[in-house]
């Protein structure tokens, strides 16, 4: 089972990462990070498949996804 990791401190909130999960696992949070951003958060815990699109979307390289 993947684990998917996200730190919302390195997150900006471009939301890239949801539109690239194909199990529509991440989604825009509803708190703010310290730097004022909206930042992404995972639901769906476990349902993770490993494909890591998300990691690669990402520009800020705030996800890791570990298989």
């Amino acid at each position: 089972m993947a684990k998917l990791v996200l730190d919302g401190e390195l997150c900006k909130g471009c939301l890239l990462c949801t539109t690239a999960c194909e199990k529509g696992l991440l989604s825009k949070g509803g708190e703010f990070n310290s730097k004022g951003y909206y930042t992404a958060v995972m639901e769906g815990e476990g349902r993770c498949s490993g494909c890591a699109l998300c990691a690669e979307m990402c520009p800020d390289m705030a996800i890791q996804v570990w298989k």
